[in-house]
């Protein structure tokens, strides 16, 4: 399966990377994971966060072409 995409830019503030995850997996009826993404992104510090987001999404920021 693959992981959904957070595209466009996001402000880097934890909370907005914690619901820019959470919206994106809930967009890809994946909402039965945010419980767990949530719990695992908040239990460190600032790296952890971005660490584990990108476990569960793929980042697509505005700008970047695909890759093929």
């Amino acid at each position: 399966m693959s992981k959904p995409v957070v595209s466009g830019p996001v402000d880097g503030n934890a909370f907005a990377v914690l619901g820019a995850v959470k919206r994106a997996l809930e967009r890809a009826g994946q909402g039965d994971k945010v419980q767990e993404y949530m719990a695992k992104a908040a239990s460190g510090d600032y790296d952890n966060l971005l660490r584990v987001s990108m476990e569960y999404v793929d980042f697509e920021m505005e700008g970047e072409e695909e890759e093929r």
